[in-house]
Formats: C-alpha cells, structure tokens, sequence
C-alpha cells in the first residue's frame, strides 16, 4: 500500500481546488473566456455596462465614457495574466486563481464610482469605488494600496485587518510584509525615467519604489530584498538618535552612515563598514531589531516574490512559458 505524505495530500487537494475554481471563473464569465459579460456601475451617478478585464480595472462599453479604460483606486488585485506571484505557503497558481476570482467579483456586482476624470501614467481615468473596494479587500481578493508613502484610506486598511484576522484570500497561506505588486525592468525604461519595481505594505498600505539597475529575463523570479524608502530610513534614523541607549555614541553618526547602515541592514548585509566603533555593534543591534520586528525598517516575515514578463509578453499564443499552465 502507497503512503501517501501530509504534504502530498495537502498539495493534491489544493490542486483539485485550482482546477475547480478556474472552471467555476470560466462558468462565470459566461462559459467563455472570450465573452465580454457587462456589469452596471454607476459612474458619477449615471449607470453604464463595463467589462471587468480584472479585480481593478473595467472599461466603458457604453454610455458618455465609452471605449474608456478604467483603473479602481485605494486597492489593488494580483495580476491576472499569469501565475506571477508568490509567497508563504501560496503557489504561483493558486494565487493566479486568486486574482481571477478578483476578476469575477468585480463582474458579479452593481458597483458605484465617481471620478474627476484625472489619469494614471497609462492613459487610464481614475475611478474611486467604495462599495467594490471594501467588498474586493474584505473578501481577501485584493490588497489596500496608496501609490505613495501615505497609508492607504482608513477604511480599506480595516477590511483588510479583517480579512487577514480571518484568513481570508490572498492571506490564506502567509501575510508578507510587503506585495511585491509590479515589476519593471531596464530594458523598458525611457530616457530620463528610473526604473522601479513597487512594493506595497500590508500592515498600512503605503509604497515602497524599489529603483534599481537590472535587466531582468523572461521568467525571472524577483523577491523583495529589503529595499527601503527614503520616508522609511528617515523615520529609522530619527528612531535611533532618539533611542536613550544609544545616547553616548550616535552623535559619532552622521545621516550619510546610517542612511547606509540602516539600508543594509534592511536587506540584510552586512554593515560593520559603517561601524564608528566595535563597541557599537551590540546596542545597535539591539535597537535595529526592535525597528525590524516593529516594522519600521527592513522584512520581519514573509517575502513576496513575482516572474517578469515584459508587457508584450503576456497574452496571446506566444506568451511567455511561465505564463502557460
């Protein structure tokens, strides 16, 4: 008689729930991936038909904003065009069905929106929708998110709260301590643009931009390595020449060495160079560990990680294999 391993039966039992769920996402689009099923959302008090391409963004199929293309702000879902992201106990597919429930449960609702009409950096009108934000973040099938480092708005951080209390979604299997939302690579920047990645905290939904100077392959898996805003080593510094343990020697740090010191130790590197002294070490530690744990500076858990795919890439039959499943 074959044992068969808790691991294994976990994994096959979960996978039979993968499989289940991408037929009842396919059911609900209408028996077809390539139906367009209209949803009514009322934009700016006027109800108009729109197709929900994923958890986050429609376009207008009719009505005074026709052919518009619509990104949802205060949240967001996992990409939708692949298995592309990762963490905890969380498999690349399982995630990816995630993301396509997001999508389903944008379409199965009647949502209000109201927008000034102003744009995101792709074109596309910006819409503010309480009632789908809070129900898409409640039910675990997307995140809070501000494009900046102020929090996001009080009201999705405390559906949240509550959906990763109950273990709901994308929270199931871990909760890492930044979403690793988007990835960019060298070879798409524009002259005078740096590239970055963005990652998003779970505990109050700021971004972090993550520049850097890589050029990534097809398929790549990126992780969050600890990258640390501007706003986030700023606070850490003020923290630690605040920190009465360490009143006798951090004057000896100006802001240029723990700006280093404070970024390496976020990714977890090795930062004796910026020591003043040895005898430094022990106490410093000590404090930047409870900055860690109290997550104001560097990853106390879980790590998100994403595949790069270059945005040509990503549909159509010659989409990348790691998008293929």
């Amino acid at each position: 008689m074959t044992q068969v391993l808790p691991n294994a039966r976990r994994r096959g039992w979960r996978q039979r729930v993968v499989g289940g769920l991408v037929v009842v996402f396919l059911v609900g689009a209408g028996g077809s991936a390539l139906a367009e099923p209209a949803t009514k959302v009322f934009l700016n008090g006027v109800p108009a038909p729109v197709f929900f391409n994923d958890g986050d963004s429609f376009r207008v199929l009719a009505g005074q904003y026709e052919g518009g293309k619509a990104r949802l702000a205060g949240f967001n879902t996992l990409e939708s065009h692949g298995p592309v992201h990762q963490w905890g106990d969380w498999t690349y597919k399982e995630l990816y069905v995630i993301a396509k429930l997001a999508t389903l449960n944008g379409r199965n609702g009647e949502w209000h929106c109201e927008s000034d009409l102003s744009t995101d950096t792709y074109g596309r009108t910006l819409w503010w929708c309480p009632d789908l934000a809070v129900d898409q973040v409640r039910k675990g099938l997307a995140h809070a998110m501000s494009i900046s480092s102020e929090p996001a708005r009080p009201e999705l951080l405390a559906a949240q709260a509550e959906a990763i209390a109950a273990k709901r979604g994308i929270w199931a299997h871990g909760v890492p301590d930044y979403v690793l939302t988007s990835l960019h690579s060298t070879v798409e920047a524009t002259e005078g643009q740096k590239t970055y990645n963005r990652l998003v905290s779970s505990r109050d939904g700021s971004s972090i931009k993550w520049r850097h100077d890589d050029a990534y392959t097809e398929c790549q898996e990126v992780c969050d390595v600890g990258f640390e805003s501007p706003e986030r080593v700023a606070d850490a510094t003020q923290a630690l020449r605040a920190d009465a343990r360490l009143a006798g020697f951090i004057g000896n740090y100006d802001d240029a060495r723990l700006d280093t010191l404070l970024r390496k130790f976020a990714m977890k590197q090795d930062y004796s160079a910026q020591l003043v002294s040895p005898d430094d070490a022990a106490a410093l530690a000590t404090a930047l560990e409870e900055l860690r744990v109290a997550g104001r500076i560097g990853r106390a858990g879980i790590t998100s990680c994403s595949y790069y795919v270059d945005f040509k890439r990503r549909f159509g039959g010659g989409k990348a294999v790691c998008l293929k499943w």
